[in-house]
């Protein structure tokens, strides 16, 4: 199995493609919108289900820019924190490195 590292730089990693909610309403949710969908198709005219399509794609739009820029921030966020724990944010500094946690929590003491 390739690293992370790699997976990253041949362009293997694509979190778009595996974020499936857990939340056990995201079937039942998505079945109904598909009914729904279905259910407008046979009360609009053909060029009326198009503008209704049209606005909803719009919408998946404005969506698509919404989770890339909550991934970028909670990818910058996470990373924020790690140079935190790692390094610090104030004069006491972070953990050394080259230590391991179990030593950290005794030198700090």
């Amino acid at each position: 199995m390739p690293s992370l590292l790699e997976s990253l730089y041949y362009g293997h990693l694509l979190p778009e493609e595996q974020v499936v909610p857990k939340d056990p309403q995201y079937r039942q949710l998505s079945r109904e919108l598909s009914e729904a969908m279905l259910a407008w198709r046979e009360k609009l005219s053909g060029e009326d289900f198009n503008d209704l399509e049209t606005l909803i794609d719009l919408q998946q739009k404005i969506q698509g820019m919404e989770m890339t820029e909550a991934f970028t921030n909670g990818f910058k966020l996470g990373a924020g924190l790690m140079i935190e724990v790692l390094i610090g944010s104030g004069p006491e500094g972070g953990m050394n490195p080259r230590q391991r946690p179990a030593e950290y929590s005794k030198a700090s003491q």
